[in-house]
């Protein structure tokens, strides 16, 4: 599997598994730790999940998957805004570990920007890291005046990645954002790739999969994994779509594929596509 490399130095696949929404319904809850668990047989090792989805659900069913294994994944986890001051967010990160049932967490991750400074944020991210509770820290959400900010802070230079909504039809980062994080070398985690699989449907994506021989799925996923510097984390508790999805990885896009897909989905001419993330 392609990998990217984080600021830090370390390698972690270009491709992961998005938990939001996943614990929440018990009916469901075997196949999803089935999902997670042959993920990770697959080499599909990068886990996203957050404190808020299912309000630590998704996070206690990633503990279990994962139980025995620990050491296989890349476990990366979020906290609220409003649980990032300096002891708040030692305490989230604590109660998080709990469910999580490991010791450390690879890369956490201010969930958005609220009113905790981000000064403050980063300070106790720096003390958690010095404690070996979490391994590195990042950020999600944050436009360009907030990681300007940022930048400027001590502890900004250590933040690993931005996790951004980023997809086919969603593309304002593109004019402004994604360039300053490319300068910076700080990669873009970019979460619902398939839109929440509404993509799946969309005429101009599903005709370009059938022309060549691709699932839907795998031509948006394929289309992200093909710039530089972009993460991508598909949510998916069914292990068949899963693998689908992990073959993407594999699909190195033509030049002139790409520019097929860019041109099927390129703002009309004139307009500037802005994004709320």
């Amino acid at each position: 599997m392609k990998s990217i490399l984080l600021p830090c130095g370390e390698a972690v696949p270009a491709l992961g598994m998005g938990t939001w929404c996943m614990g929440e319904t018990p009916g469901r809850r075997a196949q999803e730790l089935a999902t997670l668990r042959r993920g990770l047989d697959l080499g599909c090792t990068l886990v996203d999940t957050a404190e808020m989805y299912g309000e630590g659900l998704a996070e206690a069913l990633v503990g279990e998957a994962i139980q025995g294994r620990r050491d296989e994944a890349f476990l990366v986890t979020k906290v609220y805004p409003h649980n990032a001051s300096f002891a708040g967010a030692q305490a989230a990160c604590e109660r998080s570990l709990r469910r999580l049932k490991t010791e450390r967490i690879d890369l956490y991750l201010l969930h958005w920007r609220g009113n905790v400074p981000l000064a403050e944020t980063l300070r106790a991210f720096q003390a958690l890291q010095q404690a070996g509770k979490i391994r590195h820290y990042g950020v999600s959400n944050l436009d360009i005046s907030d990681m300007e900010e940022l930048w400027s802070l001590p502890g900004g230079h250590g933040v690993q990645t931005n996790q951004l909504l980023y997809n086919l039809t969603r593309r304002g980062i593109e004019w402004d954002l994604l360039p300053w994080l490319r300068e910076r070398r700080i990669p873009v985690m970019a979460y619902s790739p398939i839109e929440q699989a509404r993509l799946l449907r969309q005429p101009g994506l599903t005709g370009f999969a059938q022309r060549h021989g691709m699932r839907p799925a795998q031509a948006a996923l394929a289309w992200l994994l093909a710039r530089d510097g972009v993460m991508a984390i598909p949510k998916t508790s069914h292990p068949d779509r899963l693998t689908e999805n992990i073959a993407a990885a594999d699909m190195a896009l033509s030049g002139e594929q790409l520019a097929e897909l860019d041109a099927l989905f390129r703002p009309p001419s004139g307009t500037v596509a802005l994004d709320m993330i």
